[in-house]
């Protein structure tokens, strides 16, 4: 009798340690993807990352959000990461140049548009760029020109019809777009430069022009892997739900539109 209690007992431990082994197992097998993204994908991408965790089990997504001129220069400076999400070509250009993108997984998922904003309190009439006009006490935010794609296309259509030179003195200049939300819904600025899917987040903010498109670059966020990933695979399955109905019809419940790959 004592012996066979000493053999159950000694099979319920090996099969107690087995367990632990698959847990342990299936434990090494979940992928940490790192996922590079423009600031304004925010809010988007969060409730894709719900979605997709949701469906693969054995994924999980690390997003890092900044201007994309921030991200690639992070990627340029060997910054470990899957996946690289732009909200323009510039960059993603860039980073394609000196190889540090696979080509091939190269597509455009989401576009945007560039829109004017103020607090919601603030009694603005500018029904076009051309009709801007500040106080000097009053400021107009924009992400930097230099490396936030925001900025560019702000900088880009005030040029084409000639008030980047009257509005320069006026301007600060944000680390993305999120930043000029914020500026403008604290009152710290009078206007600011986000896209249409950071203003439709914020109820603090409105809509004083819509930009004519024609004035700027078009707005495409291109997405791609990075040479780097150790996770080539399981990266370029995120890339390919980037595509599917579900998630475009996310994106565009947060004001993106939808761009042909």
């Amino acid at each position: 009798m004592q012996r066979k209690l000493i053999i159950i007992f000694l099979g319920l431990v090996l099969f107690g340690l087995a367990g632990c082994s698959n847990n342990t197992a299936q434990e090494q097998h979940t992928t940490d993807l790192t996922i590079s993204a423009a600031a304004s994908l925010t809010d988007a991408m969060k409730e894709i990352k719900e979605t997709y965790e949701s469906q693969n089990k054995d994924v999980t997504l690390t997003f890092n959000f900044a201007g994309s001129g921030k991200l690639a220069q992070q990627i340029q400076q060997g910054a470990p990461v899957d996946v690289f999400l732009s909200a323009n070509q510039k960059w993603m250009d860039k980073l394609e140049k000196q190889q540090f993108i696979i080509k091939e997984t190269r597509f455009n998922f989401t576009g945007n548009s560039l829109v004017l904003i103020t607090k919601q309190d603030r009694n603005f009439d500018f029904p076009s760029l051309q009709s801007i006009k500040l106080s000097d006490e009053k400021q107009l935010a924009l992400g930097d020109p230099a490396s936030v794609p925001g900025g560019m296309y702000a900088k880009q259509a005030l040029q084409s019809i000639n008030k980047w030179a009257d509005l320069k003195a006026q301007m600060v200049y944000a680390r993305d777009v999120r930043q000029v939300l914020t500026y403008v819904e604290s009152g710290n600025v009078a206007l600011g430069f986000v896209y249409a899917s950071d203003a439709l987040i914020s109820e603090e903010v409105k809509v004083i022009t819509e930009v004519d498109q024609n004035l700027h670059q078009s707005i495409i966020y291109p997405a791609a892997v990075l040479t780097a990933s150790s996770n080539i695979k399981e990266a370029q399955a995120f890339l390919d739900y980037l595509k599917t109905k579900e998630a475009q019809e996310i994106l565009q419940s947060y004001g993106f539109e939808k761009k042909q790959p």
